[in-house]
C-alpha cells in the first residue's frame, strides 16, 4: 500500500494543505522510523509505521483550521476520528487506529465525557506499540511551524492541556523511546 496514493485521492483541491500534510507526515515518519530502528526489542512493524505515520493526519481535510489551509466544517480535535473513519472505509483498520488515537498522548473516555469533547464517546489512547511510537513522534512537529522541531519542554507544555495522565504517558514514552532527548 502506498500512502501517497491515498493522500492524492483525497487531497485534490488544496495544494497548500496537501504540502503541509506531506511535510508534517514525513517529519513524523522519519522520527518514528528512527525509534523503530533504534529499538528492535520493541517489535514494532516497521513497514506499518512507515505507512501509518504518513496517514495519521489524513482527517485534517474535514476540519476548520484556516492557518493551515483546512476549510472543512469540523473542529480540529475531530481530525483523528474522522481520519479513522476514512481509513476504515478504505479497508485500513490498523491505520485507522493510529489516526484515531494520536491526539495529545491519547484522550480517555473520561476526558471526552468530562470536557464534553465533540468526539464519539470512547477511549482514544494508543493501544499498540506502533500507535504509541507515531503518537510520540507526532508531538515534535507542528503543521503551523513546519520547519521547527519542538523541544521536550514545549511538547510537554502542549500536552499539559490534556491533563496529568497525558503528561505521564508522554514521559513514559520519552524514557522508552528516546531517554537521551532533552
Amino acid at each position: 500500500m502506498n500512502p501517497l496514493d491515498l493522500i492524492d485521492k483525497y487531497y485534490t483541491d488544496s495544494s497548500e494543505l496537501k504540502e503541509i500534510l506531506l511535510k508534517h507526515s514525513r517529519q513524523v515518519r522519519e522520527r518514528a522510523l528512527q525509534i523503530v530502528d533504534n529499538h528492535p526489542e520493541l517489535g514494532a512493524d516497521r513497514a506499518f509505521v512507515d505507512e501509518a505515520a504518513m496517514l495519521h493526519d489524513i482527517g485534517i481535510i474535514f476540519c476548520d483550521a484556516p492557518k493551515i489551509h483546512c476549510v472543512g466544517t469540523h473542529k480540529y480535535i475531530e481530525h483523528g476520528y474522522l481520519g479513522g473513519e476514512l481509513l476504515r472505509k478504505e479497508g485500513l483498520p490498523r491505520h485507522a487506529g493510529v489516526a484515531e488515537r494520536h491526539t495529545g498522548s491519547g484522550i480517555t473516555l473520561e476526558q471526552v465525557i468530562r470536557e464534553e469533547l465533540p468526539l464519539p464517546p470512547k477511549d482514544y489512547c494508543p493501544r499498540t506499540i506502533e500507535e504509541e511510537i507515531i503518537c510520540y513522534a507526532d508531538k515534535f512537529y507542528s503543521k503551523s511551524h513546519l520547519n521547527e522541531e519542538l523541544p521536550i519542554s514545549k511538547v510537554r507544555y502542549n500536552i499539559w492541556r490534556y491533563g496529568h495522565e497525558a503528561i505521564q504517558r508522554f514521559d513514559q514514552w520519552k524514557q522508552r523511546f528516546e531517554p537521551e532527548a532533552e
